[in-house]
């Protein structure tokens, strides 16, 4: 970047650094959410995104319906953000950091965001391809009790398959049994929305020079460095017998996680960085202490 051109951004910055302080004066937003705010635009502009990309899959346990309530909790500065239980993505595409690291441990869902940010237009032509049919379905859906056909799958062709199945299948929930296969029944939807051609090419640009992992939450060590922002949004420990559901991998999270996650999640601490963990009011996980 030339000296010009470094100079062309800093007056922008600061016009932008104005506007947002006068809005900030003359209405009732928080300084905080207007900075957050100026940020996201910034990146956006920097991304080239004109309309804002929301999650590409339903997510059971997505963040999205709560990000009014979690807004004040999110740093205002920070330097990396890193999600290691990505799921959906909503506070990610909410905050539309400039430097980002998203990791799960959930290989469809990986392979999606990796497909989605490098073969974009392949995924929409094959999305396009599939048919809402109970009997289409439940053949696409058994695809992955035939391992070695389904090895036979490109990464594209699986990541149609996803969101496909998330699409159709029964209130667009993500189940897997202890085999790994996604075992959700056909939903019956008039006219679910297969292909989301739009919100597919926002969050293609969204996720321009993102880093992506298939890997346990353990991996935000290896990047995590003080005046970064950790989000975790783990599978939730259960609050009842009845209430119980960690099926996003055919690994179940059980206490055994949690400990070991609430110790990751200290050293994170530790390091200086600026950590935030969403869970169930639970009594196993009040009682967890520093």
């Amino acid at each position: 970047m030339t000296s010009k051109m470094k100079s062309k951004k800093i007056i922008m910055e600061k016009t932008l650094e104005q506007k947002y302080l006068t809005e900030y004066i003359k209405s009732k937003k928080s300084k905080h959410h207007l900075f957050l705010e100026r940020k996201r635009n910034i990146n956006k502009r920097a991304k080239t995104i004109v309309d804002v990309p929301h999650p590409f899959l339903k997510w059971a346990g997505g963040k999205r319906q709560l990000i009014s309530q979690f807004d004040k909790f999110f740093p205002s500065k920070f330097n990396k953000y890193i999600e290691p239980f990505v799921g959906g993505g909503a506070i990610f595409f909410y905050l539309l950091p400039n430097n980002a690291i998203l990791i799960d441990n959930n290989e469809e869902l990986i392979n999606c965001y990796k497909v989605i940010q490098n073969n974009v237009l392949e995924l929409i032509e094959s999305l396009k391809k599939h048919r809402n049919e109970k009997d289409y379905y439940y053949r696409i859906r058994d695809l992955d009790r035939n391992p070695e056909e389904f090895n036979k799958l490109s990464d594209v062709e699986r990541a149609s398959r996803t969101i496909y199945l998330n699409r159709v299948c029964y209130n667009g929930l993500y189940r897997v049994n202890s085999k790994g296969q996604f075992n959700v029944p056909f939903g019956r939807y008039k006219n679910p929305k297969i292909c989301d051609e739009e919100n597919l090419l926002v969050v293609n640009k969204a996720l321009k020079n993102v880093k992506i992992f298939k890997a346990s939450f353990e991996k935000c060590l290896e990047f995590a460095e003080k005046g970064d922002f950790i989000y975790f949004d783990p599978p939730y420990q259960p609050i009842s017998a009845t209430a119980y559901f960690t099926s996003y991998t055919k690994d179940n999270f059980g206490k055994d996680s949690q400990m070991k996650l609430f110790e990751v999640f200290k050293e994170c601490n530790e390091r200086g960085c600026k950590v935030m963990l969403s869970n169930s009011y639970n009594k196993f996980i009040l009682n967890c202490k520093w």
